[in-house]
């Protein structure tokens, strides 16, 4: 569940960013969102690999 806390933050962060892009046309922040983002995608990937994990253990 800490892995899901720490998405939903990332999230938040994400909106943010993205925000700040593309109402302000701050460039920075599009760098930042991009972080961001590839740092979300690791994270579900490692979400995806414990769940099934656990559901190879069951059988």
């Amino acid at each position: 569940m800490e892995k899901l806390n720490l998405l939903t933050e990332l999230h938040n962060q994400a909106h943010k960013e993205a925000e700040s892009f593309y109402t302000q046309g701050n460039k920075a922040a599009g760098t930042r969102l991009r972080k961001v983002m590839l740092d979300i995608k690791k994270l579900t990937d490692e979400v995806r690999k414990d769940v099934q994990a656990i559901k190879n253990d069951e059988k």
